[in-house]
């Protein structure tokens, strides 16, 4: 039998680096339509969650002060 030269707090754990299985698993389910629907639109309605909040934020994090801006624009209206 093979022995390591570090220590093993178990003898199974020495012994797993030996072990094959000869049991093949089974294949995978394959997804039903209305799952592949379910799942597109999770994903569409995460992405569109995450474009609304990006495109509702930009206005906040603008470094410029935009209600000065308005009010220099309708001045120069006025002239």
């Amino acid at each position: 039998m093979y022995r390591r030269d570090e220590a093993v707090p178990f003898a199974f754990v020495a012994e797993a680096d030996d072990f094959r299985s000869n049991v093949t698993p089974p294949p995978r389910e394959r997804l039903r339509p209305g799952q592949v629907v379910g799942r597109t639109l999770l994903g569409l309605t995460v992405a569109a969650g995450l474009v609304g909040s990006l495109v509702l934020g930009m206005p906040s994090l603008d470094s410029t002060d935009s209600t000065a801006r308005q009010q220099q624009s309708e001045a120069s209206d006025n002239r």
